[in-house]
């Protein structure tokens, strides 16, 4: 049963939402709907997407598994390549399996795209709406730090470690370092492992102390649909949003290379296959439109861990009316 806490949250939920729509409609952006219910989810490799069995009871298709959506990306991409202009869409979305102090299995996204924008200027959208909607619910002033801070991967690494990713730039020329901080190497850690082992366990909950931090360029392997650096195709133009250590937010100067977005799925593919995950198919109209969006930048923001931060809780169940805790921890049937 929700508790006096919840409740106060799912109002303070609204006056966000408020806010957030009225800092997207002042800047020009036009508020989407899309399907929750897909036939192919992200391809992510560490995201497990919840299937849902479609049996066809007036004739039409066939008997098949559909999926939640993990991220509307898909589709309003789709809508990029057909002409929209700036977009933005609050949901649920659905990631299984992942529930914790900070995830829950069904959550609230913002997400929004802007064409003929870059990363930086998706940024400072992000910048603004937040700082918007805290007004709006007034109960904190955590995003009204502004600037925020802009870090690039490789000096939070190097601040925080030593370790200079333009000298690492293999798991044969990263593993010694990493061993020599005391964390466990494992002689079949690829980069993405080692770099992710050292970054959760000495850098992350650093990040966004004094101020929001954008964290931002992710060594290339770590940005499936985002566009390389003109000036350095070793990393891409990624980021990721940071308050007290706590990640709110995953954005990229978009891909628009059909062919190049083929072969990153083509290889998340293969690791899903490679470490036993369920293998999605390709969503060949997604590709198809890729190759037709004008260059465009975009964001996904987890609204629940926003409001936790407006509100000065850690614990994700508290902004929930009815967190999936409350019945998964019940016994069936």
């Amino acid at each position: 049963m929700p508790n006096a806490r919840q409740f106060d949250a799912s109002r303070a939920r609204q006056a966000l939402y408020r806010g957030l729509r009225e800092f997207f409609f002042a800047e020009g952006y036009e508020e989407v709907e899309t399907p929750i219910l897909v036939p192919t989810p992200g391809m992510e490799p560490h995201i497990t997407a919840f299937p849902v069995r479609y049996e066809p009871e007036t004739g039409v298709g066939t008997a098949r598994d559909l999926f939640l959506h993990t991220s509307p990306e898909y589709a309003m991409k789709r809508l990029l390549a057909d002409g929209a202009g700036p977009i933005f869409q609050i949901c649920k979305v659905f990631r299984n399996g992942e529930v914790s102090s900070t995830h829950n299995p069904e959550f609230t996204m913002l997400e929004f795209y802007r064409p003929n924008a870059d990363y930086r200027r998706i940024m400072a959208d992000l910048e603004g709406a937040l700082a918007a909607a805290e007004a709006k619910v007034g109960r904190s002033s955590v995003f009204q730090k502004r600037p925020f801070e802009r870090l690039t991967v490789r000096d939070a690494l190097l601040r925080e470690t030593g370790i200079d990713l333009k000298v690492a730039r293999d798991a044969e020329s990263l593993a010694p370092q990493v061993q020599a901080l005391g964390i466990a190497v494992d002689p079949k850690d690829t980069f993405d492992d080692l770099f992710f082992r050292v970054f959760l366990d000495r850098v992350e909950r650093k990040l966004g102390v004094e101020r929001p931090t954008f964290l931002l360029d992710y060594p290339i392997s770590m940005a499936s649909l985002s566009r390389a650096s003109p000036t350095d195709p070793t990393v891409a133009e990624r980021f990721e949003l940071y308050v007290g250590g706590l990640e709110l937010c995953n954005g990229f100067s978009e891909l628009t290379d059909p062919v190049e977005q083929r072969r990153r799925l083509v290889e998340e593919q293969d690791f899903r296959r490679t470490h036993g995950r369920r293998v999605y198919p390709l969503d060949e109209r997604f590709i198809e439109a890729v190759g037709r969006m004008p260059p465009c930048s975009g964001v996904a923001v987890g609204l629940d861990r926003v409001l936790m931060l407006m509100l000065g809780t850690r614990r994700i169940d508290d902004v929930l009316l009815f967190p999936a805790r409350d019945f998964l921890e019940e016994e069936p049937g």
